[in-house]
């Protein structure tokens, strides 16, 4: 209890740069940095704070970049271009000031590792458990997620080669070996290649969708008009879902401050967030525009599916590098946030000792295993998304934000009033009441939508071998 209270306490005003003690660890090997988090870094142990401002901006576009994208032109073909465009920039800049919050409240409190480190401060050990568990949940659908995109590239690469699930399993494998390197610092020059790999492909998909005659989900005769909407009228249910896939989109927030625990330097986070949601959110607004315009409501989910069988063979021969990345990373992030708070406090979470490896590996084997799982259980890529957006990542990107800033400020709004802290606090306040309806609401939307979709002839059956790579959004 006196560790706890000891970590409440701990501020930090000068938080940047590692301290650089030069002395012996229990073992007898140097120690090269003490770090808030990771306690006494040896030298030939993994360094945990090895990314640069760079690497950082490819880390958080690729834990962004990747799922949510290939399903907003079906988003836009739900809510209408216009409506659907309006409900991308709002979701896009809540979810950035929530990153931005991310960063702020780090340096504030630099023992802070995780969003469960934010729930003990905020609501004492329930407030951990509550949030350590939601985060792990979180990544663990992603990841699910991410298996079944990859399975959908196999599938769509090799004509069908083999059954779905054993594609599903082979994801696993691939995302559980990567997924094992240790640190973020050797993993963002993987984030690099994945996410040009999965720009290039949904790119390739725009143009072509554009170049074509008509989509591959419309009729094969008579003349095409794309039959585009700028307005639709949808129903509660699915508009809560689409905008529950924006979310999704957009839901990268939680695993920030994963990375930003690991940059060399923390105070340029701010600087590659505004690179980092500048590309993203330009990006969905290219790609979604473009491919619903010409595709219309023949668009495919996951949307590089729209341009015909070649393009998508292409599309996904060149996606497929991004998608294990993704998968890879959000395996990894719950993997580390369980292995951290496992051994944290010990020497074995920086030496490279039997506990230290017999750990990891069981943490990034454990989450690989479930998010298998849950991809061989729920086949239905849009509504996996919608689903994991509603009920997960609304409340890991909106919801405990507004609270950090009113953790953090409340008491200076009391004691000032001040029209900026008086805005600020009514932001707050607004950013957890639309993130909780949002989550009600969309869950909601969600299930039904995937029960629908099994009620269907396009509804997929659990631990299926059928050919998921025809998909046309509902």
């Amino acid at each position: 209890m006196v560790k706890e209270e000891k970590f409440v306490q701990e501020e930090d005003v000068n938080y940047g740069s590692p301290a650089t003690e030069r002395r012996m660890s229990a073992s007898g090997r140097r120690i090269s940095t003490v770090d808030a988090v990771f306690g006494e870094i040896v030298e030939g142990g993994p360094d945990y704070r090895s990314v640069g401002w760079i690497g950082t901006v490819a880390l958080m576009m690729k834990t962004q970049i990747g799922l949510g994208v290939l399903s907003i032109p079906a988003v836009l073909d739900t809510l209408g271009m216009i409506p659907g465009l309006i409900c991308l920039i709002i979701i896009a800049i809540i979810t950035t000031w929530s990153d931005y919050i991310v960063g702020t409240f780090k340096l504030r409190h630099r023992s802070v590792y995780s969003i469960d480190d934010v729930g003990y401060l905020l609501f004492g050990r329930v407030g951990r458990e509550v949030f350590g568990a939601v985060f792990v949940l979180f990544w663990i659908f992603v990841a699910g997620a991410g298996m079944l995109g990859i399975s959908i590239g196999l599938n769509a690469v090799s004509t069908h080669g083999a059954c779905t699930a054993i594609f599903v399993a082979i994801a696993a494998i691939v995302g559980f070996g990567l997924s094992s390197i240790q640190t973020l610092g050797k993993i963002s020059w993987l984030a690099w290649i994945g996410l040009i790999c999965i720009l290039v492909a949904i790119f390739t998909c725009t143009i072509a969708v554009g170049i074509q005659d008509r989509p591959a989900e419309a009729p094969t005769t008579g003349v095409f008009i794309s039959d585009y909407k700028l307005f639709r009228n949808p129903t509660i249910t699915d508009a809560l879902s689409a905008c529950s896939s924006l979310v999704f989109a957009f839901a990268g927030t939680p695993a920030f401050f994963s990375i930003v625990s690991e940059m060399r330097e923390p105070r340029h986070y701010t600087r590659s967030l505004i690179i980092c949601q500048s590309g993203v959110t330009i990006t969905y607004i290219v790609i979604g525009v473009v491919v619903y315009y010409y595709a219309g409501s023949f668009v495919s989910s996951p949307a590089l599916g729209s341009a015909g069988v070649l393009i998508k063979k292409v599309c996904y021969g060149f996606a497929l590098p991004g998608l294990i990345v993704t998968t890879t990373l959000v395996i990894h992030l719950p993997a580390k946030y369980i292995f951290v708070r496992s051994l944290r406090g010990s020497s074995h979470l920086t030496e490279n000792t039997f506990k230290h490896w017999a750990t990891w590996l069981g943490c990034t084997f454990s989450i690989a295993v479930i998010a298998y799982l849950i991809a061989s259980s729920i086949p239905v890529f849009g509504g996996l998304v919608s689903l994991i957006g509603a009920l997960l990542g609304t409340l890991m990107s909106f919801q405990p934000m507004g609270a950090m800033w009113l953790y953090d400020f409340y008491g200076e709004w009391k004691a000032k009033r001040t029209p900026y802290l008086t805005f600020m606090v009514c932001w707050s306040i607004f950013v957890i009441v639309s993130g909780t309806f949002l989550m009600i609401g969309g869950t909601y939307g969600s299930i039904v939508g995937i029960i629908n979709s099994y009620n269907e002839s396009g509804g997929s059956a659990a631990f299926s071998c059928a050919d998921n790579s025809n998909s046309v959004a509902a």
